[in-house]
This record gives structure tokens, C-alpha cells and sequence, in this order.
């Protein structure tokens, strides 16, 4: 009598793949957690070329619409339709981050100024915070138009409306304008308060994400992060009066990739036509025409787009590296121009 054959022992190789039991709706949503918290955009593709099913349902409505700010982070030379197309998928998703990113993009660096205006109003009118504070870093230059097409005041209201969000850089913003009587009455005490303010919420934003990055460390160890180092560029000295650094604030990614377009990528050839990038480091925006932006009062070597890329590099960099000449400029409409915003005023702030 013949012995019955055995059944051959499954291998755990050939386990059903729970992936495959899962629903649409379950995957698209665990896809959507995982786009908002991507730290870069390698890793959300990486994540879409696991499977077919995957690079099927990472292009869902629902996950592009919750993208996170660093899937859009990538290389000026980088830059393709391919990058383009994708943008333009999560702007029609609505995802607000996108909206601003290439509205940015389109406005400094393709040169698409209605389009770019368009998709920044877009983010703006959904109080993105970032895309309203761009808007009024436009009307106060003028940008894109002439001398006579800026709005000191629209200026103003928008960074009002984006400190009232949060945004430190537009209450910064704010506070000069108020100190300087730029586009609002003067008020001194009132500009002072909210530089005050911009400077201390800055700094609770360092130290909460110093304390959050390594909960482990002593406390002496930590507080050895907020000592002076006289020329180190890794921080920035907003209590340089009270003899402490802290940590430089993480760059907008659309600023990085517009100052990597002007400096080393297609926008190269602008800059050497006359036009000039801001000097802040984590801004990026450069001048659509001559003498459009602001020089330092004092060496007049180095632009600003703004009144708060010019505090912040002031304290950064530049006041260590800023030394008087004299220098005249002569602006696009015949007029003289020595820089405007003194920073010294700034400083014991």
C-alpha cells in the first residue's frame, strides 16, 4: 500500500502579503500620514515605487493634498517638467504648501508673474501664512512692476495679517514698519514691542526644537548650545547684545532653491545683468529690476528685499562684516538712494 504523499511546508516567503488585504480607503490614508511627516522628497518616492499599488494610490487627491513642505524641497538643477507636472498636481489637490511653492517658483525664477501671483493669492486667501507674507514682500517692492506700482499699505496689512498666524518674519516685518513709519503712522513703542516679541518667539522656537531634537541631553549640555562663538555662521546671534546665540531658524526650502536657480542654475545670467539677490541667506529673492531692493545704509555692499531679511542677516552675519564707505547710488528713476533702514537701532532691541 502506497504511503500518501506530504504537503509541502509552506515557506514564510510565501505568506500572504497583508498589503494586498488591506482596502483602498485604509492604504490612501496611511499614505497621506506618511506624505505630511516625509522629511524629503526621496522619501516619499521611495515609498511609491514599493509597488504598482502604491504608486497608484500615492497620487490620490487626498495624499498630494496633505503633502508636507519638504516633499517639494529639490535642486534648482534638478528642476524638469517631470518636477513641474508633480507641483502642479498637488496645486489641483489643493495642497496650500504647493500652491506657494510654485507660485514662488513661477513668479522669481520662470518669470510667470501672473501665474505665480495667482497661486500665492490662492494660499493666501487660505491663510498660509508664508504665501501672505511673500505678497506683501511684492507690494512693498513693487516687484514685477515699477517704482510707482508699490503699496506700502497693502504692504503692511498683509504682514498683519501673517503675524496674527504666527509668522515671526512678518511681525518682525511689522515692527520695522512701525518703528520706521514706513506705510503705517509711526509708532516707536509699539514697533519696539513687536520686535521684542518676534525676537523672543524666535528664540522659544530654537530652544523648543533644540529640547525636542535631544530630550536626553543635561541641562548643562544644552545650555552650552546657546554660548557665544564669535564668526560661526551655524548660529545666529539674536541676543548678541546679552552674549548668547542660539541656533540659525530652518530655511523656507523654496528659498534654498531659489538662491541655488540665481547663483549656480539657469537665473545665473540675471544677476550678472545687473539684477541682485537679497543677502539674506535663507531668502532667495532676487530683484525683477534694477535697483529694486534696499542696500546697507552703512557699507552699502550688500540688498535686502525686506526690512526683516535685512534684521536677520544684520545679527547673523553682516554686523560683523559691515564696515562705512562712502557710497552714492543712483536708482532706476534718477533718484539717490543710501540704503534706508539703519540697523543699529535694531541691535539693542
Amino acid at each position: 500500500m502506497r504511503r500518501p504523499l506530504k504537503q509541502p511546508q509552506k515557506r514564510i516567503t510565501d505568506k500572504h502579503d497583508f498589503l494586498d488585504g488591506l482596502p483602498d480607503d485604509l492604504v490612501v490614508f496611511i499614505l497621506s500620514k506618511l506624505s505630511s511627516t516625509a522629511s524629503s522628497p526621496s522619501e516619499f518616492i521611495n515609498i511609491l515605487s514599493t509597488c504598482k499599488r502604491l504608486n497608484r494610490l500615492g497620487l490620490h487627491r487626498l495624499v498630494l493634498s496633505k503633502a508636507g513642505p519638504k516633499v517639494f524641497v529639490n535642486k534648482a538643477k534638478n528642476w524638469s517638467e517631470h518636477v513641474h507636472r508633480f507641483l502642479k498636481q498637488c496645486v489641483n489637490a489643493g495642497n496650500l504648501d504647493a500652491c506657494y511653492t510654485l507660485g514662488m517658483i513661477r513668479f522669481y525664477c520662470l518669470k510667470n508673474r501672473a501665474s505665480g501671483l495667482s497661486l500665492m493669492a490662492k494660499a493666501a486667501m487660505k491663510s498660509h501664512a508664508p504665501a501672505l507674507y511673500s505678497l506683501a514682500v511684492i507690494q512693498f517692492n513693487g516687484s514685477g512692476g515699477t517704482k510707482q506700482d508699490k503699496d506700502l499699505r497693502a504692504g503692511v496689512a498683509l504682514c498683519a495679517r501673517a503675524s496674527l498666524l504666527g509668522h515671526i518674519d512678518a511681525l518682525r516685518e511689522l515692527g520695522h514698519c512701525l518703528h520706521d513709519g514706513y506705510g503705517v503712522k509711526k509708532n516707536l513703542s509699539e514697533g519696539r514691542r513687536l520686535l521684542v516679541q518676534a525676537n523672543a518667539r524666535e528664540l522659544a522656537l530654537v530652544i523648543r526644537s533644540v529640547t525636542s531634537a535631544s530630550p536626553s541631553r543635561s541641562q548643562s549640555d544644552s545650555s552650552s548650545s546657546l554660548t557665544w562663538r564669535a564668526g560661526d555662521y551655524s548660529v545666529c546671534p539674536l541676543l548678541s547684545d546679552y552674549v548668547y546665540n542660539v541656533a540659525v531658524p530652518e530655511v523656507q526650502p523654496v528659498g534654498l532653491f531659489m538662491r541655488e536657480w540665481f547663483e549656480t542654475g539657469p537665473g545665473r545670467a540675471e544677476l550678472g545683468n545687473g539684477l541682485r539677490l537679497c543677502g539674506h541667506i535663507g531668502c532667495g529673492r532676487a530683484e525683477s529690476r534694477a535697483h529694486e531692493f534696499r542696500r546697507c545704509s552703512v557699507c552699502g555692499k550688500v540688498n535686502y528685499c525686506s526690512r526683516g531679511c535685512q534684521a536677520l542677516d544684520w545679527k547673523l552675519r553682516h554686523k560683523m562684516e559691515c564696515s562705512p564707505e562712502e557710497l552714492v547710488v543712483q536708482d532706476n528713476d534718477g533718484d539717490y538712494d543710501n540704503g534706508g533702514v539703519e540697523l543699529v537701532n535694531d541691535d539693542v532691541v
